[in-house]
């Protein structure tokens, strides 16, 4: 095990991060781990991170990790107390998401270990979704152990999905005003602790004029000046909808032959086992449709890399095919806004009311390449909605994508801030698409 100090730390508050997901695992909630702890260590907090052995200090990081954590299941648990303990922080941030932790309900306890281990701390519950515990892929003995701790840990009043997560934590965020509904049918007290705070862009800006990121990256990777280029931002997995944002480019390209295709990302960590060749598939793909020539993969990239900041001020426009349609905690999405671009992404079935179709992003239907297709026509052969969709970028990043933002706002459900400006972060409504709101 080792400890991988910064060369600066504060002796102010304290905050404690635990997370299995973190550098150099490749995953969103990994990137969004690191981001985090970089912006609250520039604000003055002494921050450190549990996390899962082998994680590694990105250069010039100004806090400490410490990767002692071996699989997150019940024979880490007294590791973790043990930690906790010695760490005794302020304030403990646990970042939530099923499959970092293989699955298993070890983490759902946490909250109440670390508060029996030091008592007066602030627990605060970042859920990067609202996936739970999955009986079903865990062992009798798992089970077993699970239902012994829960009576430890109160009963009747655990939950079975999330154990005490949702009620011992003093605080919970969520990235979407869809997790937070889905986290209160579980929980009626969680809205009145919970805390909105969508990811920002979770990349490194590009420094440096604009126009002229532009016009250098696009003769880099040969754009021709009256070419449009589209832009897909984002680790390549099945629910990101590739292969509708494909077959509708080549729909595209027998109309616009000056289209042309980016895709940045590299391929996540999480395992699909219903589709486990699909980021090669996607990168066979055009072949198959006949428009190799047209498209450019990227691939990853570092994660301090201003490249892929690069190639999004170098894009006309970006696209998101996401199966399931795009909410606010897509960290890609606000990648895209904070660059200006137009966006067309698919329609969730519930659209939460930040997102107005045809001001600041053009919705399709999701699975639907004739339609995302049409939406890509409509972009580059009319300027002045393209000019709307960018003004409105730009104001969703600004409202809502804002790491001045989600500091400040996280810093408030540490407890830790002067609690001037935001007392309560702000609320949003969900319906259905085409309805209004009070």
């Amino acid at each position: 095990m080792t400890e991988q100090h910064s060369p600066q730390t504060t002796t102010r508050k304290k905050v404690l991060v635990v997370t299995a997901a973190f550098p150099p695992m490749k995953a969103g909630e990994a990137d969004h781990a690191y981001r985090i702890c970089t912006q609250l260590a520039q604000k003055g907090v002494d921050v450190h991170v549990l996390t899962t052995k082998g994680s590694q200090l990105p250069k010039d990081a100004s806090f400490v990790i410490h990767d002692h954590m071996r699989d997150w299941s019940w024979r880490d648990l007294p590791r973790l107390r043990s930690f906790v303990k010695s760490c005794a922080p302020d304030v403990i941030l646990i970042i939530f998401i099923g499959w970092i932790y293989h699955e298993h309900p070890m983490i759902t306890f946490v909250p109440t270990v670390c508060k029996r281990a030091v008592p007066g701390v602030r627990v605060v519950t970042l859920f990067e979704y609202f996936s739970s515990w999955a009986p079903d892929r865990c062992s009798m003995l798992t089970r077993m152990i699970r239902r012994g701790i829960a009576s430890l840990a109160g009963g009747s009043s655990v939950d079975y999905a999330y154990g005490t997560l949702l009620r011992d934590s003093d605080a919970i965020v969520t990235l979407s005003g869809k997790h937070t509904k889905a986290l209160a049918s579980h929980d009626v007290t969680v809205e009145k602790k919970t805390w909105l705070i969508p990811p920002p862009p979770l990349l490194q800006m590009a420094a440096g004029e604009p126009s002229t990121i532009r016009t250098v990256t696009r003769a880099r990777i040969g754009i021709a000046p009256d070419d449009f280029l589209i832009a897909y931002f984002g680790y390549i997995y099945p629910p990101k909808g590739v292969e509708t944002l494909l077959k509708a480019f080549q729909l595209v390209l027998e109309q616009t032959p000056q289209a042309r295709l980016i895709l940045i990302g590299g391929v996540v960590a999480q395992k699909y086992p219903d589709q486990p060749n699909y980021a090669e598939d996607m990168k066979a793909l055009p072949a198959q449709l006949g428009i190799s020539d047209k498209v450019t993969w990227i691939g990853a990239y570092a994660t301090d890399s201003e490249e892929p900041s690069q190639y999004l001020y170098a894009s006309d426009a970006c696209a998101f095919a996401h199966y399931h349609g795009v909410y606010l905690n897509n960290s890609s999405f606000a990648a895209a806004a904070a660059h200006g671009l137009p966006i067309i992404a698919t329609c969730p079935p519930w659209a939460e009311e930040p997102f107005v179709d045809g001001e600041n992003l053009l919705f399709c239907a999701p699975k639907n390449p004739e339609d995302m297709a049409r939406g890509l026509l409509r972009l580059m052969r009319d300027p002045v909605l393209r000019e709307r969709l960018r003004d409105g970028s730009f104001e969703l990043a600004r409202r809502w994508f804002s790491w001045e933002m989600a500091n400040t706002r996280l810093l408030e459900a540490f407890g830790v801030a002067s609690g001037a400006g935001l007392s309560k972060p702000e609320r949003i409504s969900i319906g259905r698409v085409g309805e209004s709101h009070p």
